[in-house]
């Protein structure tokens, strides 16, 4: 499109309020569905209690008439993003709007990742719906139950629990494996997951201190030996192994590093900064352990991360550092300002009250952007005119990493991207990251690129988004049921 053209482009009012009562632009519901899906972890946020963001997710589920769609959303945050809570929502709910249809019991076997994904979905059900369970629900759950072994099985049996994997399959009737029969019979052996192996190392009521370290160090050590502890286990104890085990740091850098144990993990990026938080933290520990263990951690981030796209051209990342970003939003803002500044030769901009540029060192690592990014903010309102109005030459994209809550000037920038543009002679694509899923743009829908939630396979949709504006729910429509 010509520039004269974009300058005479009517300009779209906005269409609604934000959370903080700013006005804003309405996403479609299935951007909405979508953002809510990548983003919700069913815990308080900012703007919004837990509760609000099921109650609205289950709205959005019902409302809308494309319930395929819902359930290909719901296998895309499973399945690629790696969200849990939220789909076992979503799973409950379309068992009771869709009976009878050939596609559902395969969703089901599907969106199953873990054997505790057949229990949360089941309680969520009973606990809206009560029984008799959907046929569709029963039979797709019981064929997802046939694909776990003993192990698995007996990992997530959770005998103390109101509702017990053999319940399940009390509930569900699947086809006999050896594994189920084992379960219902009693004479499944209990799993030794790095929990219990733990909890029994410390349960020797005769040692002193010192034993009881050296039973946990045991632990650590046969876990790791023997590649038994999972890569989301191995993150959250790093700590614990540097303090408790500090000589099995380099079999735990080993694991760290592992492209396939990385790939097969589905941990999400911004995990790799709680840990790299949790290794600082650490007391009374080597300091070239600590370093070691921060080293193999850095690699992890970007081996993680290896297939982010480049593009040409100029970019612009701009990320929202008001108040309500504070926590999780600006862990995921922060490190994902940090991967995009390395790989697409960006320029940084930060922003709240009012925008500036950053500028920070190519060569240092993803993590230590990631904390220089968030040593910055400044935790003041959402100015989101300050960021056209700052931007000091022409940029081929803009990428805004916020949660949308925006309320100085009153008014969607509009304006301020209006005069940018006639300043500087060029329209910039806008891409639109929303980092909590609150469900509202500050530009209209239509004229951005609308992303939501932070994995690899978004950082990938990238890569095709500005031949394809709708990339992210295309990409949905493609999955197979």
């Amino acid at each position: 499109m010509k520039y004269n053209q974009l300058l005479a482009r009517k300009t779209r009012e906005p269409s609604t309020k934000n959370l903080a009562g700013g006005a804003a632009h309405q996403t479609s519901t299935k951007l909405e569905f979508v953002s809510m899906l990548l983003t919700a972890f069913l815990g308080n946020q900012f703007y919004r209690e837990a509760d609000a963001t099921a109650a609205r997710l289950k709205e959005l589920v019902h409302s809308i008439p494309d319930k395929k769609f819902v359930a290909k959303a719901a296998l895309y945050a499973r399945k690629e993003a790696g969200m849990r809570s939220v789909t076992h929502l979503v799973a409950g709910e379309l068992a009771q709007l869709v009976k009878g249809e050939e596609w559902t019991k395969d969703f089901y076997a599907q969106v199953v990742h873990r054997p505790d994904d057949i229990l949360e979905i089941l309680a969520y059900h009973m606990a809206h719906y009560g029984r008799p369970i959907p046929n569709s629900l029963k039979k797709g759950l019981g064929k997802a139950m046939v694909k776990f072994d003993a192990y698995q099985l007996a990992k997530y049996k959770r005998n103390s629990a109101a509702l017990k994997l053999v319940d399940a399959v009390n509930l569900l009737h699947p086809p006999h494996t050896d594994a189920i029969g084992q379960l219902v019979d009693g004479s499944l052996a209990p799993a030794e997951t790095w929990e219990t192996k733990l909890t029994q190392a410390g349960q020797d009521r005769e040692a002193n201190a010192e034993t009881l370290v050296e039973n946990k160090a045991d632990v650590w050590r046969s876990l790791l030996k023997e590649r038994r502890l999972g890569y989301f286990a191995l993150l959250r104890n790093l700590r614990n192994i540097l303090e408790q085990a500090p000589e099995l740091c380099d079999e735990a850098a080993a694991s760290l590093v592992s492209r396939g144990m990385i790939r097969r993990s589905l941990v999400l990026p911004f995990r790799f900064r709680i840990a790299y938080d949790a290794i600082n933290a650490a007391e009374g520990v080597s300091r070239n352990r600590r370093r070691q263990l921060l080293k193999a951690l850095n690699k992890a981030v970007e081996i993680s991360l290896e297939n982010v796209p480049t593009f040409s051209g100029s970019t612009l990342v701009a990320l929202d550092c008001s108040g309500s970003m504070i926590g999780k939003p600006m862990q995921i803002g922060a490190l994902f300002a940090a991967v995009l500044f390395r790989t697409t030769n960006a320029e940084l901009m930060l922003f709240a009250n009012d925008a500036r540029y950053h500028r920070l060192n190519p060569g240092d690592t993803t993590l230590s952007l990631a904390q220089q990014i968030e040593d910055q903010a400044t935790w003041g309102g959402t100015n989101f005119h300050s960021v056209f109005q700052t931007a000091s030459r022409r940029y081929d994209r803009v990428i805004i990493l916020s949660d949308m809550q925006a309320w100085i000037g009153q008014h969607t920038p509009a304006k301020a991207l209006h005069d940018y543009t006639r300043r500087v002679g060029h329209r910039p694509r806008i891409f639109s990251f929303d980092l909590a899923g609150y469900g509202s743009l500050q530009f209209p829908e239509a004229d951005t690129y609308a992303l939501a939630g932070f994995s690899d396979k978004t950082l990938e949709t990238l890569s095709f988004l500005e031949s394809d504006k709708h990339a992210l729910l295309r990409t949905i429509e493609r999955m197979k049921l």
